[in-house]
């Protein structure tokens, strides 16, 4: 009798213990299957598992298959494959959440995804780069296993401008909840008065009563500073209907530390909400205290400052990895982007994953998060003005509740190049989408991306929806902005289009190359025999124009807000002005394989305060020919130039360059740069010949990673003579063995015609270099050795820690 009155107890509290526990968050990427091809039968159940592959998530198809001009997707798309795939998987729900709501959250998944439950359709989204939940509880048995099946059909093509990748490419998660909860995406923290010494606060709640009856609730908000410590706490008493329920509550914060992208220093709001004496939720918000605004005179300001906004374009590929989502792919993208001076990144042309704006809260980017590439009016026949009409409204919305909270996101953009800028319907629309946006979120101005810089032919503008108008390209245009659209402010937000490969010095003309010379011309002949580009900033597509000049038309312009170079990393897709077998652009300031090209440290040289002074190109030539070498610098008054010790003269940059030249005749040796100011050294940069290649290097960014199967180590590979000076122009096949638990997660060498899988144990050095990238989820360590006929073979040691 005892025993049976304990074993009721703890059965009783267990359930109560349920009944009133945290919302649970739990990681759903594992032990997925994966079939591609099309199977309807995969809705209900698997039948034949041997057909099946065994996948953890995120996961992108595409970038696994084998590059040919025959896909569908064509070289704008990467020349890889799409396509329709399933992905199906088995799990468990616990007897002890019963009585709970049951939710799964999808962060991306390209594209027209339809998820099933146990054979049940339980949603339909088609837009490949928003985020969503759906409610699973109505279709759950609690104590049962239970079948999830997700159509993803990628096989309309041509769907996109560049590379999207196929299948859930970001991350899934499963949440448990109380029926009282806040709602997805359910806080909005904004700060409507900031200064040095006190800000104040608002937090909106939104709270999901899921009973039938009327519940009495208190809400208690505090914000912790990133220590955890509690610097401010608003309490407020709610009834909650059988409803959405919102409630609004104000803070100060004495002092506050300002969030900005030299100190993202980042504070979080906790919102318990409390029936009785019971925590049923709890609630984590991100808060940046910052303030800014845009002047029609002066620009940008930025915590009361004057600020240039100093960015670039990216799209969502990482490369040879595709569109994965990887946590430490990115932080390597923005660390090398921060290391060069940037603050911003538009994010182009579509809402970046969640793993991305949170990085840039932490490391300090502002992010122009955008929404679309097209509107009703199609740029392929397959792309997102199919869906336009139906699913504008609920994609715009779900990318402001998402991403509202980020301090990181600074404004809003609606569209890209729209073509509807030319007739009337512009005017309409670009009204409704603004109205969207400035419902969910007030704070933030809204702009698009516009190509057309005479009022009278664009009809966005017509609308004066917008006050901060973004235009691409036409940097001669810029001096008149002004003039034609009076009281408006401005922002460039895509520059440059310039063209390079990494590592290829054509000797360059006097003048800016167009390739091709006009619209006229869809591809550029294979002028070089090699489809590469001038790593020289000389060469651009026939809209643009050199990185250098393109700066320089924002640089000295106050009311010109900043900039967005177009782009910061290469990107997989879009290989402007070549056809296959190019597959990857050639816009990159940075190569694909996360290798910087020269034109790096021209930005660098002018957005950094730290001294610069990069030499460029290397220095094996034949004797006697003519060389034009180059020199980006900063912190300094003058460069000289050395050739075998002689002097080849002095430069001085006028305020209309960012480099400084001179035109060498080759001779075997060495050319070195000092850099001076007041005829004191600043810096000093000398480049070799380098001799026949002999030793294989291996250099990691990180030597040490978590056994998590997530984290990689990005490791470059380059070549050496016999005095260890790198070997420019190596071409040699490395392939790589790992002894130890772990793998190869792909390879590349940054060079746009690389048919090459990202996939094999072997890679071409391009110029000299490659980077390979290793992962793992066993502890312990790992030895990868390179090795290449002819060569020294080479290891490196790398831990895998838990």
């Amino acid at each position: 009798m005892i025993l049976k009155r304990i074993y009721l107890f703890l059965t009783f509290m267990l359930a109560f213990s349920a009944a009133f526990s945290q919302r649970v968050s739990k990681d759903f990427n594992a032990n997925w299957k994966f079939y591609l091809g099309d199977d309807s039968t995969l809705r209900y159940a698997i039948k034949d598992s041997s057909k099946l592959e065994k996948v953890q998530l995120p996961h992108d198809w595409s970038v696994k298959g084998a590059f040919s001009e025959k896909h569908s997707t064509t070289s704008q798309q990467g020349a890889l494959p799409a396509g329709l795939g399933w992905y199906v998987k088995t799990f468990n729900v616990a007897y002890t959440d019963k009585n709970k709501k049951i939710y799964i959250e999808f962060d991306g998944i390209y594209r027209n995804a339809t998820v099933y439950l146990n054979g049940k359709k339980i949603g339909f989204r088609p837009y490949g780069y928003s985020s969503y939940r759906y409610d699973l509880t109505q279709n759950i048995v609690f104590g049962k296993a239970h079948y999830i099946a997700v159509k993803v059909d990628n096989s309309e093509q041509p769907s996109s401008r560049w590379y999207t990748g196929s299948g859930i490419y970001r991350n899934v998660r499963l949440i448990t909840t109380n029926p009282i909860a806040v709602a997805h995406w359910g806080t909005f923290v904004s700060t409507p008065k900031v200064d040095e010494k006190l800000a104040n606060v608002n937090l909106e709640v939104s709270i999901q009563n899921s009973q039938s009856t009327l519940q009495s609730v208190k809400v208690i908000s505090t914000i912790l500073d990133a220590k955890g410590k509690t610097i401010s706490k608003a309490s407020s008493n709610l009834n909650l209907k059988d409803s959405l329920n919102s409630v609004n509550q104000n803070f100060v914060v004495k002092n506050p530390k300002l969030w900005s992208p030299e100190n993202p220093y980042l504070y979080q709001v906790k919102t318990q909400i409390l029936v009785g004496k019971n925590q049923v939720d709890e609630y984590i918000t991100p808060l940046g205290i910052r303030t800014f605004y845009f002047d029609t005179a002066k620009g940008f300001f930025f915590n009361g400052k004057a600020m240039k906004i100093l960015g670039v374009c990216m799209h969502h590929d990482l490369g040879a990895i595709g569109a994965v989502v990887n946590e430490s792919a990115i932080r390597r993208q923005l660390k090398i982007l921060k290391d060069m001076g940037t603050n911003a990144i538009r994010v182009s042309h579509n809402p970046p994953s969640a793993e991305f704006l949170n990085l840039c809260d932490e490391m300090g980017f502002l992010v122009m998060d955008e929404s679309f590439d097209m509107w009703r009016k199609r740029k392929n026949k397959f792309d997102y003005h199919l869906e336009f009409e139906e699913w504008h409204e609920r994609d715009t919305r779900d990318m402001v509740l998402r991403d509202r909270n980020h301090p990181s996101v600074f404004m809003w953009s609606v569209g890209n190049e729209i073509r509807e800028q030319f007739d009337q319907s512009g005017t309409k629309i670009i009204k409704e989408l603004v109205d969207i946006v400035k419902k969910y979120d007030p704070t933030r101005e809204v702009t698009t991306a516009m190509t057309e810089l005479e009022p009278k032919k664009n009809f966005i503008t017509k609308a004066d929806a917008i006050n901060v108008l973004g235009f691409n390209y036409k940097h001669k245009l810029y001096a008149t902005l002004r003039d034609s659209f009076p009281n408006k402010t401005f922002l460039a937000t895509e520059t440059a289009s310039a063209l390079a490969t990494r590592g290829v010095y054509i000797q360059p003309q006097d003048t800016v190359q167009l390739w091709p010379a006009n619209s006229r011309n869809k591809y550029m002949e294979n002028l070089n025999g090699d489809w590469t580009v001038s790593a020289y900033d000389n060469v651009a597509a026939y809209w643009g124009t050199s990185h250098e000049e393109s700066w320089l038309a924002v640089k000295n312009k106050p009311y010109m807000a900043g900039l967005f170079v177009w782009s910061g990393f290469d990107y997989l897709g879009e290989p402007h002005p070549f056809n296959y077998p190019a597959r990857s652009s050639y816009y990159g300031i940075i190569d694909l394989a996360g290798i910087p090209k020269d034109v790096y440290y021209m930005y660098q040289s002018e957005w950094t305060n730290k001294p610069v002074l990069h030499l460029l190109p290397h220095w094996n030539w034949k004797e006697g020919q003519k060389v034009e070498v180059w020199a980006y610098y900063n912190q300094a008054d003058e460069v000289e130039l050395y050739l075998n010790g002689i002097s080849q003269g002095i430069r001085r940059k006028t305020e209309n360059e960012a480099h400084v030249s001179w035109s060498v005749i080759y001779k075997a040796g060495s050319i070195k740069a000092v850099s001076r100011t007041n005829g004191k050294v600043v810096l000093t940069e000398e480049i070799k010949t380098a001799k026949a290649a002999v030793q294989i290097t291996l250099k990691a960014d990180k030597e040490t990673i978590r056994a998590d199967g997530k984290e990689i180590s990005f490791i470059t590979v380059s070549v050496a003579d016999e005095d260890r000076i790198l070997v420019p122009d190596a071409m040699n096949n490395i392939t790589f063995e790992l002894v130890g638990d772990a793998e190869i997660s792909a390879v590349d060498n940054g060079f746009q015609a690389n048919l090459q899988s990202f996939q094999a144990n072997h890679i071409n050095l391009f110029n000299g270099k490659a980077v390979i990238m290793i992962k793992g989820d066993e502890a312990g360590e790992v030895i990868l050795k390179a090795c290449s006929p002819g060569l020294n073979s080479t290891t490196l040691k790398l831990n895998l820690t838990k």
